[in-house]
């Protein structure tokens, strides 16, 4: 049977894809649905077709499946953010543990590795957990000042003051920055003509200090922002208003932040902590943005670090040193390695405010850093802790892990496909899987975290 663009079709959902999509088949072809569950049955319109495959969008759910629920926001559809939302929180969870677990198996080639699995470690509340907001500011096709999210895979601005995974107050903020805008004339940037002054509002809360930044992405200087104490005098209406700044992007370019920001009330940082650790948050560090599961994923990493306080350790990919100042806790040697000179600033500065002297920090490409240093200065490690990003570990990054034998390495990944290809190198080199636990990091999306410990054979 042949199908077409546009045709209507009935089908019945029986799998789920890899970002979290619904899949239904009509005799063996398989059509990829958002916004579906397993267990729905559909009526939809094809939009794009393949060979042996293609995409379809729901146009009505005929019956419904029992792990589908309604969605807790009104704008979950368009958004590109909460992906998942419309499918019951324990389905989702069981979903992203078989996500690792399938990749495992069918990448990694580890066998009976669900034996190793620890149950998955989700959230209690699952909603408004997320610390940090990019909101880009446009217009809708009344020519009204608006601001939200991106509709999934565009730069189309969804109208959303109210998001259920970010932080409450945000809404307040928003709110406030649009009022005075509107009332000075302040315009929004247009990324087709490149005209317009505000591009985002960026937002981080503290949730443990309370403490709050704003920060205004301008294509422009704070001078462009007329009558600027009328803002300062809103936001700091706002409970826990720390700092407001300015961060100067004028580049055509869809990057977010530039690298100069212009202070403008308060410090240019905020405060918070991960457990009884402290850190100085900017506008432009990286601080991962769900708290809550950070503490149980770096409790988690640091169980299976097992460390009795003799170790030495090397963190890799250690951003601004969260996971090193973990670890610094109970070790008592901490190195860290990071290729954002800023990041190892900010982990230098967080170390001394800690207190922590066990804890050095080196600005490098891990995969050209760690091999430096054990080739040519000898260093070693008790136990290695990788914490990459999306692409996983560079291959020279694996091969001096491996000829520096650590007895334990502690993996930490966000992405079970570049985890699997890697376990599959260390354990063809000398590792065995000791246990697995999935981390529900991004609820509502397809997202997940995972924390895996090796040892040596």
């Amino acid at each position: 049977m042949e199908f077409k663009k546009n045709q209507i079709v009935e089908l019945y959902i029986d799998d789920i894809g890899n970002e979290g999509e619904g899949i239904g088949h009509i005799d063996g072809y398989a059509l990829f649905l958002k916004d579906a569950v397993i267990g729905d049955k559909v009526r939809a319109k094809i939009i794009k077709t393949k060979k042996n495959y293609g995409f379809a969008r729901v146009e009505e759910v005929i019956e419904a499946s029992k792990d589908r629920v309604s969605p807790r926001c009104s704008k979950a559809r368009q958004c590109g953010g909460c992906t998942l939302q419309h499918l019951a929180y324990e389905k989702q969870l069981e979903y992203k543990f078989n996500k690792v677990k399938n990749c495992l198996e069918r990448i990694g080639g580890l066998e009976n590795i669900e034996e190793k699995m620890e149950p998955i470690l989700g959230m209690e509340e699952p909603f408004y957990y997320r610390n940090k907001a990019q909101f880009p500011v446009g217009y809708d096709k009344e020519g009204n000042l608006i601001t939200g999210f991106y509709a999934g895979r565009t730069h189309h601005i969804i109208d959303c003051t109210h998001c259920m995974i970010q932080h409450p107050v945000n809404e307040q903020i928003l709110l406030k920055v649009l009022d005075y805008m509107k009332k000075n004339n302040i315009t929004a940037y247009d990324e087709k003509t490149h005209k317009g002054l505000v591009r985002h509002i960026v937002t981080r809360v503290g949730f443990k200090t309370g403490e709050i930044m704003v920060c205004l992405v301008v294509n422009g200087s704070k001078k462009n922002l007329r009558n600027l104490e009328m803002l300062i005098d809103s936001l700091t209406e706002v409970e826990g208003m720390t700092s407001i700044c300015v961060n100067i992007n004028k580049e055509k370019t869809n990057r977010i932040l530039g690298s100069k920001i212009e202070e403008v009330y308060g410090k240019p940082y905020i405060y918070d902590y991960i457990g009884n650790v402290k850190y100085q948050i900017g506008p432009l560090s990286f601080f991962q943005v769900n708290p809550t599961q950070t503490k149980v994923l770096y409790e988690k990493a640091m169980e299976y670090a097992d460390l009795k306080g003799e170790e030495t350790v090397w963190d890799l990919y250690c951003g601004i040193g969260t996971i090193s100042l973990f670890l610094a806790q109970k070790a008592k040697k901490v190195y860290g390695v990071e290729i954002v000179k800023e990041a190892i600033d900010d982990a230098r500065l967080n170390a001394k405010m800690n207190g922590f002297d066990n804890a050095e920090f080196f600005v490098g490409k891990a995969e050209e850093v760690l091999p430096r240093e054990y080739e040519k200065n000898g260093v070693y490690a008790d136990t290695i802790v990788v914490d990459p990003p999306r692409k996983g570990c560079d291959s020279k990054l694996l091969e001096t892990m491996v000829k520096m034998a650590p007895k334990r390495i502690v993996y930490v990944s966000c992405d079970p496909a570049t985890l699997a290809r890697d376990l599959k190198v260390l354990s063809e080199q000398g590792y065995e899987v000791e246990k697995v636990c999935a981390v529900d990091q991004f609820s509502h999306s397809s997202h997940v975290e995972t924390v895996v410990r090796l040892k040596r054979k």
